[in-house]
């Protein structure tokens, strides 16, 4: 039995060694599992807390990311409002000073609207003025008529009573003196009405031609009909003139333009009635002189390239000059034909410049009278075209000019007030009409035209021998340059209705004989004198 206890000591002894083994591996493996664990845990840890970092990190690259797109939006945007509100500025700039522009124009329209009420109640005032005379006229008409009504009853009775006529004949009697008497009335009355619509009709008419002059301002020229060419000395006339005139001869023949060497040193003139012409064979000469090498083949070489470089010249100054006065739907082949006009002259005056200035005038006295501004223009722009083609084509320029415009479809207005400028065709429109006063206040304005002395003396002795042929008149003057004739007549042989009638037919001689640049006034003077002698 003790045995037993023993055993049973033993066992629990070993039991409780076992116990304590097992607690101990309890306990050990416990330690380990909460070292794992604390480990884990740390590992967990320092890994979650490198995610929380390295996600801190994302977060705040992409919030400075953020900012930094943020900051560059704001800057554009800022930019962007400072661009807007420059062009904002800009534009309210632009838009003030048009507003200042308009205002402006709109002030010069205001004025000249008042001009134009001043000028129209002026008007008013002549027309009322005048309506007042003629019904003074015509009460005085009437008071006249029963005055020769009384006297006719007169003379009548006094005619019967005396020598005994019929009543039918101191009828006619009285009738043919009563309308002597009337016609004499009806004249001076006539002549009253005429003198006074063409004292308003001058005026208005001055007004708007010195209007259209003050605004136009165009240059003065001076041509002729030889141009000059300088040579770097006097051995180059020796090669123009080349071995026996082969060069000299060949350079005519191919230029039909004639060279003129004579003694002036280093200078040789050419010579031609076509300007065009004239100044190709100008350009070929002076390529062949600065080149040196003159001899036929040169010269025919030359003168090609000197004709595309005038047809190119012909077709800029053609193309300018419309451009100027605003035309661009001119036929192409009229083109060419007008620039050659910057080539030709007339009296010294440039004749395409003379179109253009022509074509200025006609519209500003075109928008004065309420007309067509562009027909105006345009037909004050063609007038002189035929200029270009009368050494080619007979007949007056003006013709020549309208049967062209006429091919090529220019409107029947354009062409009827080229073909009636210098009256070749009776004026029948307005335009017509202005496009005459635009030629010439062109041609007649200072400093446009030059003419020589033997043609101004010519100009003035046939002036005055229109009217010295004429029976009844006395002395014949020429004044002002050729701007008024003044006619001395026999006060026996024409009376005041006869004064007036010779003015007339003078001014249409002159109108149908002369060519001449304005107008020409004719006075006729008719003095009467009484003689006595005391004795």
């Amino acid at each position: 039995m003790e045995f037993l206890g023993w055993i049973a000591a033993a066992l629990l002894a070993v039991g409780i060694v076992i116990i304590l083994i097992i607690h101990r591996r309890a306990l050990s493996a416990f330690s380990d599992e909460r070292s794992n664990f604390e480990r884990r845990r740390r590992l967990d840890f320092d890994a979650a807390r490198s995610e929380a970092q390295e996600a801190a990190e994302r977060v705040r690259a992409d919030s400075e990311r953020l900012m930094a797109q943020s900051q560059a939006r704001i800057k554009e945007s800022i930019a962007d409002a400072d661009r807007r509100r420059e062009e904002l500025e800009a534009s309210m700039s632009a838009q003030r000073a048009e507003l200042r522009e308009m205002r402006h124009a709109q002030e010069r329209m205001e004025a000249r609207l008042h001009e134009r009420e001043d000028r129209l109640a002026a008007d008013a005032e002549g027309l009322a003025a005048r309506a007042e005379r003629q019904d003074v006229v015509r009460a005085q008409l009437k008071s006249q008529r029963r005055e020769l009504g009384d006297m006719r009853d007169e003379v009548e009775a006094e005619r019967e009573r005396i020598a005994g006529l019929t009543q039918q004949a101191a009828r006619a009697e009285v009738m043919a003196e009563a309308e002597r008497q009337s016609r004499l009335a009806a004249t001076a009355l006539a002549r009253d009405i005429e003198s006074a619509a063409k004292r308003d009709a001058e005026k208005i008419a001055r007004s708007i031609v010195v209007t259209a002059i003050q605004r136009c301002a165009s240059e003065q020229t001076s041509e002729s009909v030889v141009s000059t060419i300088d040579l770097p000395s006097d051995d180059m006339k020796g090669r123009i003139i080349g071995r026996e005139g082969r060069n000299i001869r060949a350079f005519e023949q191919i230029t039909g333009v004639n060279v003129l060497i004579d003694d002036t040193p280093e200078s040789v003139l050419l010579s031609c009635f076509d300007p065009v012409r004239r100044e190709t064979a100008r350009l070929t000469l002076m390529d062949l002189v600065a080149d040196g090498r003159i001899h036929p083949a040169r010269i025919e070489e030359v003168y090609e390239r000197s004709q595309r470089s005038i047809a190119e010249r012909i077709q800029r100054e053609a193309e300018d000059a419309m451009a100027e006065v605003g035309i661009v739907d001119l036929h192409e082949d009229l083109v060419p034909v007008l620039g050659a006009l910057a080539y030709r002259t007339s009296y010294g005056q440039n004749v395409l410049r003379h179109l253009v200035e022509s074509a200025h005038l006609a519209a500003m006295m075109a928008a004065e009278l309420g007309l067509d501004v562009a027909v105006c223009k345009r037909a004050a722009f063609l007038h002189d075209i035929g200029k270009a083609l009368t050494h080619e084509v007979e007949g007056p320029h003006a013709i020549v000019g309208a049967e062209l415009l006429r091919r090529h479809g220019e409107h029947e207005d354009i062409v009827h007030a080229v073909e009636a400028h210098h009256n070749e065709v009776e004026p029948r429109t307005v335009e017509a009409i202005l496009t005459q006063a635009a030629d010439a206040i062109s041609g007649s304005r200072p400093g446009a035209r030059r003419e020589s002395l033997e043609a101004y003396v010519e100009r003035m002795e046939h002036l005055e021998a229109l009217a010295s042929d004429r029976d009844g008149v006395d002395r014949v003057y020429a004044m002002q340059a050729g701007r008024e004739l003044r006619v001395m007549v026999t006060p026996a042989e024409i009376d005041d209705g006869g004064a007036q009638l010779l003015a007339r037919e003078i001014a249409r001689d002159i109108e149908k004989n002369l060519s001449y640049p304005g107008q020409i006034k004719v006075t006729v003077v008719r003095e009467s004198r009484a003689t006595e002698t005391a004795h």
